[in-house]
């Protein structure tokens, strides 16, 4: 799939004096049919809100800022004045999908602002003086020029009230009554805050003698302050102290519910619970049947004799780009889904570092791929469970989620067609998407061997799994260590890997819903193309592609898109695209 990017002369010159024919390689440049002509009206005011809100962004762009929050505020409503300027009734279908999304999306974007302003307030009592701190910073943003003695007295006020609530909490860490979850946040916001206050303060200082004359002393001892009670927040009150320690922050069932309202899913969190326990015990039973065909008594033990069949080191690599043209092959071959000439080629590999393994011990991926390999730098007991982790046939299941068909085609599609949408995307349709690839590729009888299988069926439970442990937690009946266990028991992880999916899952860095909606999107996906396609609507190549050129959205739209069916008005939860009866 890749070419040497350099030729020796003489091939060059062997190359050169081949007839045409031979020389003959595939064109990169699509048929001008191929390209999107039809103009829609709402494409560029979508475009333009996302162009503005990144503008806005820059500039506003300090922790839990006061004006930060009325800057949105005041550009979510305005765009809704002008969305209501239009009436949806009279648009083209296109231009009603945008329509509705953007209505949509800037409702769910002023909830998010009551959300955040929420939880900070939960936290205030732990941030004494904080609010100046970040009025300082805000300041700046907006090129106001700080009284520099003011701003002194601003910086030590803030340190003596840091200080005298540490001094209180160390005799008493219950004297607030803030739990170990509040505190944690807390030590995050504090920990914000205090980046951009040495921002701030790096701005002026030098620069200003007069500046720097009266802040310098007091930035100092608060910045020390800060770190010191940071870490009283986090190590005593978090009780965070150890790395191993995983904390997360819980949103409850009423923001889970709003979640799920926003993503169109008609389901509540306890039935999506249900429903991945019935998708847990089928991939069980399957595995037991691979387990039999591998003559082992049970699948925890076949699970384990596929876990011995890894590349040897600095091999991962080469069965990296194996699996992925044999992934593109196959596709092709079976006239799935149009894979352009380019996006065979414009992906690259990269080798994550130790240090990023700890939160993610299996391959990422996106525009390009990410694999996770041991290195010769970790210690004995990881070097083996990252190798158990990323065997060949957990890989193979891997590569094509990450590549083609899965995250590198759509976002080869998401760049090309209906742009605008990625304002829209979301982890129902990115992460919904290659896994139904999974499935698709499952029931084509894609794995060729019981330990193929085994390796898909393990992905399959992973993601059940996930979203057992996301929403148990998110409504406070699981705890993060409790989540490990069922990734060890239910699912065969190696516990290493185990705390490293857990930790990535709770550390903030992705929404409460980002885990459940690789299996609940995959389900909605897969239920659309028995609709679509089991009813002879449309072929494979037709459907796949469709959906890659309408842009992410929430797949309850893409499938009120294929079926010309999206009425004016808000868009509603109403599709059930699951049977509870069926497994």
């Amino acid at each position: 799939m890749h070419h040497r990017r350099r030729l020796s002369v003489l091939c060059l010159a062997v190359v050169l004096a081949l007839p045409a024919a031979a020389a003959e390689r595939p064109d990169l440049a699509p048929a001008l049919s191929e390209m999107p002509a039809d103009a829609q009206r709402l494409a560029p005011v979508v475009q333009r809100f996302r162009t503005d809100l990144a503008s806005l962004g820059r500039v506003y762009d300090i922790t839990a800022g006061p004006r930060r929050e009325a800057a949105f505020r005041g550009l979510y409503t305005d765009w809704q004045k002008r969305l209501a300027e239009i009436d949806p009734a009279g648009l083209a279908l296109e231009d009603r999908i945008d329509h509705a999304l953007l209505t949509r999306d800037l409702a769910y974007r002023l909830g998010q602002l009551d959300f955040e302003r929420n939880r900070y307030r939960d936290a205030a009592p732990l941030l004494p003086g904080v609010e100046a701190l970040i009025a300082l910073a805000e300041a700046r943003r907006e090129l106001q020029y700080p009284d520099a003695h003011a701003s002194a007295e601003t910086l030590e006020r803030s340190r003596r009230a840091l200080s005298d609530l540490q001094r209180r909490l160390e005799k008493d860490p219950k004297a607030l009554g803030s739990t170990p979850i509040v505190a944690h946040r807390a030590a995050r916001l504090l920990e914000g805050v205090r980046a951009d206050l040495k921002q701030w303060y790096g701005f002026h200082a030098g620069y200003d003698p007069q500046f720097s004359w009266w802040n310098k002393q007091p930035y100092e001892a608060l910045d020390q302050q800060m770190d010191a009670y940071g870490k009283l927040l986090r190590d005593k009150l978090a009780g965070a102290n150890d790395p191993e320690t995983i904390i997360g922050d819980p949103i409850g069932r009423e923001a889970l519910v709003a979640g799920l309202r926003h993503e169109l899913i008609p389901y509540s969190p306890e039935q999506l619970m249900d429903l991945a326990e019935r998708e847990l015990a089928w991939c069980q039973r399957e595995l037991e049947k691979a387990a039999a065909e591998m003559g082992v008594s049970d699948w925890k033990q076949a699970l384990e004799t596929v876990k011995t069949r890894h590349p040897a080191p600095g091999e991962q690599p080469k069965l990296v780009v194996e699996l992925a043209d044999e992934a593109i092959d196959y596709l092709i071959a079976n006239d799935l889904v149009s894979v352009p000439e380019l996006a065979k080629r414009d992906w690259r590999m990269t080798m994550l570092t130790p240090e990023y393994q700890l939160q993610a011990p299996f391959f990422l991926g996106g525009q390009d791929v990410w694999v996770a390999y041991p290195t010769d730098t970790m210690p004995h007991d990881k070097k083996l469970m990252a190798l158990r982790g990323n065997n060949r046939h957990f890989s193979r299941a891997v590569v094509h989620h990450e590549l083609i068909p899965g995250h590198h085609l759509q976002y080869f599609y998401n760049t090309r067609y209906q742009t605008q949408r990625e304002l829209f995307d979301t982890p129902f349709w990115s992460e919904g998407w290659a896994l139904y690839w999974e499935f698709r590729l499952w029931e084509r009888g894609f794995a060729k061997t019981p330990e193929d299988r085994i390796g898909m069926l393990f992905w399959r439970s992973h993601r059940a799994a996930r979203i057992l442990f996301s929403l148990g937690f998110h409504l406070e009946k699981m705890t993060p260590d409790q989540a490990v266990d069922l990734l060890v028991e239910r699912v065969g992880h190696e516990r290493e890997n185990a705390r490293a999916e857990v930790r990535r899952s709770f550390a903030g860095d992705y929404g409460p819903l980002y885990q459940i909606a690789y299996m609940i999107g995959g389900l909605q996906f897969h239920a659309l193309h028995r609709e679509i396609v089991g009813a002879g609507k449309m072929s494979e190549r037709e459907f796949h592609d469709a959906i890659l050129k309408g842009g992410p959205m929430p797949v309850a739209v893409v499938r009120a898109r294929l079926r010309g069916e999206l009425p004016p008005g808000e868009l509603k939860a109403d599709w059930p695209f699951y049977d509870f009866g069926g497994r």
